[in-house]
Order: structure tokens, then sequence, then C-alpha cells
């Protein structure tokens, strides 16, 4: 081995030694590093390291400017239309047309931009995890440094309470535990100790190192650094959470097909029917406004607008809900969700230890509530014994401030439930000695004074006390403890395994002296069953999500057989064998085989996972065809949060990254909220289709109706701007008050939509076009009734296919109800807001009608008595057809 002398002035330390310092003892890794661990860096050498490491701290994430939130409102290739539409009609000298379609940009962009207004701040918080102080040896005395400061070989002091800020190999340690859940998902804090672990551990099972980002929450230790920056587990996390890429939502992929075929087929129109014109002679200006004509009548002009707003307000409907969404098309992805990749630590669980169940030479006794203990001394006995062995603090009046190990808050708790006090116990029976917990022999021992001898507690795992144990109490006494005895004891711990339980054992004995070996001769009591209880309305909510046809599926960094256990209690899985794999065997996706890739598409739970491994499981689904939505609430989850459809994060136990990571949060951490977001979100899509399919039959009506009078040289039924009102103002109403619906009420009974599946399939575009068809003969067969038999001139014959075009549209919205649903009561006429768009655009018609500056603006004159009776007549006929339609179909 080199000398430090030698060490210290190396470039790189050793690769095999850093690659995997959990599997090399911590005096070689500080060797390695050129470093004494009594005496640490010296400021010289700490300066170059940092000059040739660089800063401990994650890469910074630039804040999102209001700019670009501002620009991203544009991104979109029916306002690119709309774009257009404006520059063609100011070009053309119709500055009123101009004017009206930059409007409607501007009111959606005001609208997207108000109520998306957020910077991604996931970076920020990663980032501020290093700003923290740190006790460091520098040159031999312990000082404390900015936690940017460190670098790769500096040695660390760690205590109780202290925030690891970089990734440490353990030297030397004293009862240290460090709470790991919000990177590994694991519930219960991770007892670590200096030594090495195999090469091939996974993160959670590396106990000889400390890493950034995690809590200590016991003991002591001296460490020395081995990764800092974005080289830690936590940075290199962050650089996932970066890699990761913000996938365009199914909603913004369908608005943005529509919006292509929109561009072809305006271009198409507008194109043909100019050069048509052209060629045959026509006055060019009047083919041209024609063009123009037919363009606005084929962009709905409206949807952005409408659209936008039905979004947020299933944005406000799901906050009341506490599920917070940051991205308004997110709202709508939520109903396409088909798959659900949730962790396990404070999702489906508390993130709480409770004793659930002691198990006794008289039977199993369930902790659901208030205990008595009445003349059951083995219950009694095993209490006082995880009260008395026990160096937490815990009062029933302020749970919630409990300090320590949330293993002994959770025996403390279950003392308390039978009326024992520690602080009363301690007085009665005061401890004189302590044996700490030792790696070595699993076992903790105290001892106790009492009037004439000394009590002697012990808990540790099962088989370690069950070997030191040479009788067992039961309710007839002491008895002996044979071999078959410790068999049935171990058979039982078993079983409690498998249920998902963490099982500790409990045993005492009287000694004459606090000096005697404190694991010889005990009396085993019983053993203590504890677990992470899952959220009691998981299971419910479960239940919802098969009834939708969406699939959950666990992903944890916690044990196999606890995850197991917790996916049975929550009724993820009914088996107690059901299939648990295993982090270590999910392979990178290139190796997979096509038996192994539908392996893992056909498994519920996953444990031991890493970051990495939840990324690739979330894009082996969404390669499966699969809108995933990622729940989650600790760091380890942010990528995956990122990655997924719909990142879903805790509010409450949730980290900062996690959250901002996240589409959406949950304010109450209840997984049951994102069922009800997933129903929100199916009837959003609902109403976002229907108002869709009635404003694109309302726009393929005008094209009809100005193409075919274009064929046939007759007189113009409806202008540019009359269009254009339409479009803005009689449409968008009615299809607003068709976004607000409440949806089926068997909404959660269906299974997930395609995600390929398109807002409008060919039976709504042929449904469309057949509307359309019917428009175009009545607002043709009006003008025509209008010019021969009524003989009105011209302005005001076109007044009345106008104004038939426009009530036909406001009554074909009774025409957007389900076939199923009656004639008279169905979800449009049940709904509110229908009959105000109605009677607000009856009114805004006749408005256009009868005040003067209007009626001159847009070219129309008082139909008259018999034009009313005619235009009212004619418009009925769409109603009429598509209830008939309706009628037919539902039978």
């Amino acid at each position: 081995m080199p000398s430090f002398e030698d060490i210290e002035t190396l470039e790189t330390p050793p690769p095999e030694v850093l690659a995997m310092p959990w599997a090399t003892a911590g005096i070689a890794v500080a060797e390695a590093l050129g470093v004494d661990v009594e005496r640490g860096l010296s400021e010289d050498e700490a300066t170059r390291r940092r000059a040739q490491y660089g800063p401990n701290q994650l890469r910074r994430h630039e804040r999102q400017s209001a700019w670009s939130i501002l620009v991203e409102q544009f991104k979109s290739l029916i306002v690119a239309l709309l774009v257009v539409a404006a520059a063609v009609a100011f070009f053309a000298g119709e500055i009123i047309e101009g004017w009206a379609i930059l409007a409607v940009l501007i009111i959606n962009a005001a609208i997207g931009f108000v109520t998306e207004l957020r910077a991604v701040r996931s970076m920020e918080a990663l980032y501020a995890m290093g700003r923290v102080g740190t006790r460091v040896r520098r040159g031999g005395p312990v000082r404390e440094i900015p936690a940017e400061a460190l670098v790769p070989g500096d040695i660390v002091e760690v205590e109780g309470g202290d925030v690891v800020t970089a990734d440490l190999r353990i030297v030397e340690s004293s009862k240290l535990q460090a709470d790991e859940s919000a990177l590994t998902g694991e519930s219960v804090p991770v007892r670590k100790e200096p030594d090495p672990t195999a090469p091939e551990a996974v993160l959670a099972e590396r106990f000889g190192m400390l890493f950034k980002g995690t809590a200590v929450t016991r003991g002591h230790g001296t460490g020395v650094v081995v990764a800092t920056g974005l080289d830690t587990e936590l940075g290199r996390i962050s650089s996932l959470v970066e890699e990761a890429e913000d996938e365009a939502t199914p909603l913004e992929k369908r608005l943005n097909r529509l919006g292509h075929k929109l561009i072809f087929v305006t271009l198409g129109l507008a194109v043909a029917v100019i050069f048509s014109g052209f060629l045959t002679g026509k006055d060019l200006v009047l083919m041209i406004e024609t063009g123009i004509a037919l363009a606005v009548a084929t962009i709905p002009e409206g949807l952005p607008i409408v659209a936008t707003i039905v979004l947020a307000k299933g944005m406000r409907l799901m906050a009341r809900r506490n599920a917070l969404v940051n991205r308004l098309s997110s709202v709508e992805t939520l109903g396409a969700t088909g798959v659900i990749c949730t962790d396990k630590t404070g999702t489906l669980t508390e993130n709480r230890m409770t004793v659930t169940r002691l198990a006794l030479a008289s039977g199993d006794v369930e902790i659901d509530g208030e205990i008595t203990l009445e003349d059951d001394a083995p219950l009694g006995a095993a209490l006082e014994t995880g009260v008395l062995c026990n160096n937490a603090s815990f009062t029933q009046d302020a749970p919630d401030k409990a300090t320590g190990d949330p293993l002994e808050i959770a025996l403390l708790a279950a003392g308390a439930l039978a009326g024992l006090d520690h602080d009363a116990l301690r007085l009665r029976w005061p401890e004189v000695r302590e044996e700490a917990f030792d790696s070595d022999v699993k076992m903790m021992a105290t001892y106790h004074r009492t009037d004439s001898a000394y009590r002697v507690a012990v808990k540790g795992a099962p088989e370690p006390v069950l070997d030191a144990a040479t009788h067992v109490l039961t309710t007839g006494g002491v008895e002996p403890l044979g071999e078959a005895d410790r068999a049935r004891w171990l058979a039982r711990n078993d079983q409690m395994a498998v249920a998902g339980l963490r099982v500790l054992a409990l045993a005492a004995k009287t000694t004459e002296t606090p000096e005697a070996e404190p694991y010889r001769d005990l009396v085993f009591i019983g053993l203590v069953g504890l677990e992470d209880p899952p959220r009691e309305d998981v299971r419910a909510a479960l239940s919802e999500c098969r009834r939708a046809g969406v699939r959950v599926v666990m992903v944890t960094g916690d044990q196999p057989v606890t995850a197991r256990g917790v996916a049975q209690a929550v009724g993820l899985v009914e088996s107690a064998e059901a299939e648990v794999m295993h982090g270590s065997l999910l392979k990178p996706r290139a190796d997979l085989t096509d038996a192994e890739r539908r392996q893992i598409l056909d498994t519920s739970i996953f444990a031991r996972v890493s970051p990495r491994q939840k990324l690739d499981l979330i894009d082996l689904h969404q390669k499966n065809g699969s809108i995933v939505a990622m729940t989650g609430d600790g760091v380890n989850d942010a990528p995956a949060l990122k990655e997924a459809d719909i990142g879903v994060a805790m509010g409450r136990r949730g980290t900062q990254v996690a959250r901002e990571a996240a589409d959406m949060v949950l304010q109450d951490d209840a997984f049951a909220t994102i069922v009800a977001a997933i129903a929100q979100g199916r009837v959003i899509f609902g109403n976002i289709r229907r108002f869709i399919y009635y404003l694109m039959a309302c726009n393929v009506g005008e094209v009809m109706i100005v193409g075919l009078a274009a064929l046939v040289s007759t007189t113009l039924p409806i202008l540019p701007l009359q269009i254009l009102f339409l479009n803005l103002v009689t449409d968008i109403f009615p299809a607003l008050a068709l976004g607000m619906g409440e949806g089926e009420p068997d909404v959660m009974q269906q299974s997930p939509r395609d995600p390929k599946e398109p807002i409008l399939g060919r039976v709504h575009w042929q449904g469309i076009v057949a509307y359309g068809a019917v428009f175009t003969v009545a607002v043709l067969g009006a003008l025509a009734l209008a010019l021969y038999w009524l003989e009105m001139p011209t302005e005001q014959a076109v007044t009345v296919s106008f104004m038939t075009l426009a009530f036909a549209q406001l009554w074909h919205v009774f025409n957007m109800r389900s076939p199923q649903s009656g004639l008279f009561g169905n979800e449009i006429t049940r709904n509110p807001y229908v009959w105000g768009a109605l009677a607000l655009c009856t009114v805004m018609l006749l408005a256009v009608v009868y005040v003067p500056g209007l009626a001159l603006v847009f070219e129309v004159q008082h139909p008259g008595l018999s034009g009313w009776l005619l235009l009212l007549s004619m418009s009925a006929v769409p109603l009429a057809a598509g209830q008939v339609w309706k009628v037919w179909r539902g039978r």
C-alpha cells in the first residue's frame, strides 16, 4: 500500500476502490484517497481537489421565466392556423376579421398563461439540499464548513439529526442509523456500520455507506467522502430528472393531429376555389374573398379557448378534491391512464411503524386499540420489556413529537395503549446499564434495579434471542424451552415475516448483579410484529381501479417480503405467494427477450428497484401502448415522476423534489384522490370530444355551404365576418356549456381508451359530414326561398340564410346527447349551462340584427316577420334530423 505522502498527490484514486467503496474496508478507502483519518486533508490539498472535482453541488436548474411560459401558449398548430388566418385577413384588407382573430389568440393565451404560470423547480429543490454546514477534519481539528466545500477524501463527522451532504464510506460508528426512505423507499431507518458489504449489494443494502440527502436519525460516526456533487447517488438521480423528457400529453398530440388535418383541408379548399374561379373567368377579388371565407369556416377559432377553459375548470374541480394539477393538458391525460406505477412507502402505506401483533405462548394478540392486561402475564411482560429496552421518547398526547428509532417509538406507543408510561416505568425500575445493539449478536439489553435484584430486558432478532433463551414465559409461569419449541417459534416468525411484518423478539431475566452476562439463560417472552400500516382508503381505491380497467403496479426500493405483504394487505394481490420481481433481475431494456418483457409487463410487484429501473419500467409500459401514471414521494421517485405521462406526488409527506417533478400533487396524500382525478379526467375527455364534435359539425357545415355556393356561382349565403362571428360567439358558448357537463354516471365502469384513439373517430367524422350536409340543405334552402319565394333583396336574403345557420347551430347542441339517453331527459337538457348559453347567444344574434352599428358591420338587415318564420323553421331541420337519427340509433 503506498504511503499517505505518495497517495495524496495522486490525480485519480484507484478506480477499483471508489467504484464500489462499500465492498472495501473504510480505512482502506481512506488510504486509497490519500487521507489520514485522524488528521483529515490539509487546506492546500482540499483546495487542489476542489479544483479537480468541482464544488459539492448539484447542477442548477434555471427557473422557467414567465416569458417562456407565455410563448408556450402559442406552440400549437391550431393557434398557428389562426395566426395565418389573421395575416391573410389583414393582407386582403379585412381589418375587422383580422383583429377579431387576434383577439381570440390573446384571450386564449391569457387564460392558459394565468392558469399555467409556474416554474419547474426540480433541480432547485435538489440543489437546496446542499446548502447546509458539515463538520469536517481539516489538518487535525474538527470544524464546520459549507457543504459545497467538501471534496473526495474529506473526513466528516455525523450525529443524530444531521443531513448527510456527500456520499460517505463509514470508518467508525456507534449506534449509527440513517433514514434513507426518500432515496431508497426503505421505511425504517437503516443501521450503519463500517463492515464491508458484497460488491453486488443494491443501494438499500450498502450498510457501510451514508448517502447525500439522507438524514442521520441516531448515533454518531465518522466517514470519508467518496463522491460529491453529481457523482453522488443523489446527483445521479438529479441527472435522471434532467434526462427524463416531458412528453407531449395525449390531448396535445390529438389536437396537433387535428391541426395537421385542418391545415391541408384549409389550404386545399381555399386554393381549389380561387384557382377554379380564376379559370372560369370569375372576379379574382370575389374568389379571394370566397377563399378567405372558406379558410375562416374551416378553422374552429373557438377551439383553443373552449379547450383551455374546460381544462382550467377541471383543474379547479380537482383542486377542490385535493389534487393540484400544474399543467392544463395533464387534466385530460389522467382520464386515459391505464397503468399506475406506485411507490409503497408513504403512498400505499402511512410511512410510520406500528405494533400490530404480539405472538405469545398463549396465542396471537392483535393490536388495534386500547389494550387490557388483566391477568395476562406474558402480554404485560412483553409490553413492559418493549418499553424498558428502549431509548426513544413518546407521549400519547403528542405522538407527532416522538423522537428516536421508529421501531422503538412503536413499542412505546403499544405500551401506552396499555397504560404503560416510559418515564413511570423508568422511575419504578431505574436503568443502571445498557448493552447497546450489536450487529454481531443482533440484540440489545438494558438492566433495571428492582427491590432486591436486577431486571434485564432484551430485544433483538428472533433467531439469536431464541438461541440465548432456555425458558419461555407462559400463562402458567416459566417453563423450559426445548428444541421443538424453538422450531415452532421460528415457524411463527416466518409466518409473520411472510405477512409483511417486521419481527422483533423479546426476552428477560433476573440477575443479582448488573455485571452479569446479558445474553445467557434468557426467558423468552414472545415476538412483536410491526408494520408500516396501509392507508385505510387504498383497498377501496384499488378496487375501483380494477373496475375502471386501470392496472396498479407497486414499484418500491423496499424488501420483497415487505412489498408482498403490503400488496396483499391493500388488496393489490390476493395470494401470499404472488410473484415479486427483485431489482437485481431487471435487465436493461435493450437486453430483454420478448418473454422477459412480457413477464415484466405482467408482474404487479417490484422490489429493490433503482431510480433508473423505474424509468425503464415506465418506458416499457409506455411502449406497450399504455398511458402511465407514477406516484411517489421520495427523491428516488423524481425521475420517474417526470418521465411518466402523469407524475403524481404526495403533498404532505412528499419531498420537495418529488412535488416539483410531478404533474399533480395530492394535498391529502390519499391514493383515492388519484381515482377521483382519473374519473374527472375521463369526464373532461368526454366533454372535449363532445364540444369538438359540435364545433367541427358547425364548421364543416359552413365549408359545405360556402363551397357549394361558390361552385354554382350563387350568392354567398354567409360572409367571412359573419362566419367569424358564428365561430367566435354563437359556437363558443354552447361548446363551453358542453364542456361543463358532469359526464356519464358509469364513466368509471369503462376500460381506459386507447392512447392512439383520436379525438374524433370514423363514426364522428361520418356524423360531422352528415350534419354538415343537413346544415347545407337548410341554409341554401332558406336562401333560395328568401330570394325566389319571398323575393327578398340579396342582403336581406343573406341575413335570412345567416340567421338560419346561426339558430341551426344553437339547436344543434341538443344533438350532442348520447343515443342511449332520453329525448327530453338527458345530459344536455340537464346541463344548466346549455340553457344559459342558448339564451345569451339568442340575445347576441338579435343585437346583430337590431343594433344599427352592428348591423352595418355585419351587413345584415331586418328579415321581417316572414323572414323570421322562414329562418326559424329551416333552422329546426338539423335538430329534427339529428333527433330522428338518435332515436333510431338508440333502438
